[in-house]
């Protein structure tokens, strides 16, 4: 995951004006839950649409923000382990390359969800702390709706097009911090890096592989049991 040096830098920082302060912060046998909003944006490499298309006929997919919950338990006093899922995210589709220009191709609705380990940094007892993460992501795709452009693009003149995508298991790493502001309340910030590939295929035929690699900005409020 590819995070910039000044993120880590500022996380750090951050840690260490934060160790010399004291909240009741999360430790071994800990529950907490947290809610906020994230947003997901696809860094696309896209396949050509397989013949007959024309040539280098690309795509793109849309970012999105949606509501999402949080779940975390210490394991120990520095290793958690977290839940994380959303509403379903709606992405549009629009093509690139010979085809960039010509608007929203369609839609899709996915589903992430991931679970984390995570080492958390500093003691339990640290108002702020920093912590890694590496999850597995099942990234589920559904509900995928053509518009009459992807029609005019695959199949001109004939009946719409529909398509599907695969869903896949995959990877995600994750940087972050918590800060303890209260004895039982606190906020969470993260990015995440998925390395996400998988495939399209038309009712026409024809097929598209993508790289989708998304980046997910995650901010949540949350509370301690």
């Amino acid at each position: 995951m590819k995070v910039s040096s000044n993120v880590v830098k500022l996380l750090v920082a951050a840690g260490a004006l934060a160790v010399a302060g004291s909240a009741a912060a999360q430790s071994k046998g800990q529950w907490a839950v947290s809610a906020g909003a994230a947003q997901i944006t696809p860094h696309v490499t896209s396949g050509a649409i397989t013949a007959p298309a024309l040539p280098n006929s690309l795509g793109d997919v849309g970012k999105d923000t949606e509501p999402v919950i949080v779940v975390n338990y210490g394991i120990t006093d520095n290793i958690s382990g977290e839940f994380t899922f959303a509403k379903p995210y709606k992405h549009s589709l629009y093509g690139a390359g010979a085809i960039a220009g010509t608007g929203e191709l369609g839609t899709v609705q996915a589903l992430p969800p991931t679970a984390f380990l995570q080492y958390r940094f500093f003691q339990p007892t640290s108002a702020f702390r920093p912590y890694v993460g590496l999850g597995v992501t099942y990234a589920y795709f559904y509900k995928e709706t053509g518009s009459f452009r992807m029609t005019a693009l695959t199949n001109p003149g004939g009946p719409a097009t529909t398509f599907s995508i695969d869903n896949k298991w995959t990877v995600s790493g994750q940087i972050g911090g918590v800060w303890n502001f209260s004895p039982k309340w606190f906020l969470n910030a993260a990015l995440v890096k998925t390395r996400l590939r998988t495939d399209v295929h038309f009712s026409t035929h024809q097929g598209q592989h993508m790289k989708l690699d998304p980046n997910s900005t995650v901010l949540t409020l949350g509370y301690k049991f």
